[in-house]
């Protein structure tokens, strides 16, 4: 049978069976989760037998479930750290249940506080990142970026809540293209064509829901021909957004421009149902006082976020590096 009413039938049954699967998976990483996390209690309230009680506990359940994985010395070492972390169980089933042990492990190591991990857990969730892509999240410091951040924007006063609130969220600062081959000399548009090659790494950095629509995209304006940088369409928060970069510091211009093609952008490619569309000046450093009173009349909502396309090296591995004067003078 291959009527249109056939096939429908086969693809919600399919749909129906995805999500039971989804669900099953689910319910069995969250028994896990708890099942680690009540022996994970049990170890922390005998910590003072020593070492050699988890030595024994992870060899006597070798034994009685020779079978079963994940019950190493050091697994179970992980699991009286997530017990310490989170008192309260609740988190562990509501929250932390919807990533697996790996995920959680990986958090354990590279964050520092319970809110941190807490809101790595729920992005991790949200966009189905795999524990390669969560790591590389945390190590780009994405928590501080886009929570933590000093962002400067006119969106609170520019767009309706609650898309000026998901604007907010989705902004970042700085951004890190680190898969850009640097060059000292680079001009805007050796940037642009690097971030195009490979724009999967683009749209990772961006975050989620960004639909990438074309760079230099062409507007005709009244007979006149204009060039955006960078146009992406939001599906989260339904709108255009526009991205200008500049590799120098920012300048008050800029945002008049950038306020320019939104009006044109809102003019011709928006539809009835799209909300207004967002600019984003990208550029290598900004003040911060110059670039709030530059942003304060302008009509339409734009922020301003620096970018770094090299991310700068660990304290402790600059300080064994010898300084240029080292160098030179080892040179000499």
């Amino acid at each position: 049978m291959n009527t249109p009413e056939y096939i429908s039938i086969i693809e919600n049954i399919k749909s129906e069976i995805k999500a039971a699967q989804y669900r099953a998976a689910l319910h069995v990483n969250a028994d896990m989760l708890l099942l680690y996390y009540d022996i994970g209690c049990v170890i922390n309230e005998h910590k003072a037998w020593g070492n050699k009680f988890i030595d024994n506990l992870a060899a006597d359940i070798r034994v009685a479930f020779p079978e079963s994985k994940g019950y190493s010395v050091r697994n179970l070492k992980y699991m009286a750290k997530f017990a310490v972390r989170f008192p309260d169980r609740r988190i562990v089933q509501e929250v932390l249940a919807q990533i697996t042990w790996y995920h959680n492990i990986a958090l354990m190591d590279k964050v520092r506080t319970v809110e941190e991990h807490i809101w790595y857990a729920n992005a991790t969730a949200h966009n189905a990142w795999s524990r390669n892509v969560l790591v590389h999240q945390i190590e780009s410091g994405l928590y501080q970026r886009q929570v933590l951040a000093d962002k400067v924007t006119n969106f609170e006063c520019r767009l309706p809540s609650p898309q000026s609130e998901l604007a907010a969220q989705t902004l970042k600062d700085p951004y890190i293209f680190d898969f850009i081959p640097f060059r000292e000399d680079m001009l805007e548009r050796d940037i642009e064509q690097a971030l195009v090659r490979d724009v999967t790494k683009l749209l990772l950095e961006l975050g989620t829901g960004f639909a990438f629509l074309g760079n230099q995209y062409h507007l005709n304006v009244g007979g006149d021909d204009f060039y955006i940088d960078l146009l992406f369409y939001n599906l989260n928060l339904r709108c255009y957004v526009v991205i200008e970069l500049k590799t120098g510091e920012f300048k008050p211009e800029y945002a008049g421009k950038l306020n320019f093609y939104l009006s044109a952008v809102d003019g011709i490619l928006k539809k009835e149902q799209d909300n207004p569309s967002i600019g984003l000046l990208l550029c290598k450093s900004k003040n911060k006082v110059v670039a709030e009173y530059s942003l304060k009349d302008i009509s339409k909502p734009i922020g301003v976020s620096e970018y770094k396309v090299t991310s700068s090296l660990p304290d402790e591995l600059e300080k064994q590096l010898p300084s240029v004067e080292d160098i030179r003078q080892r040179i000499k």
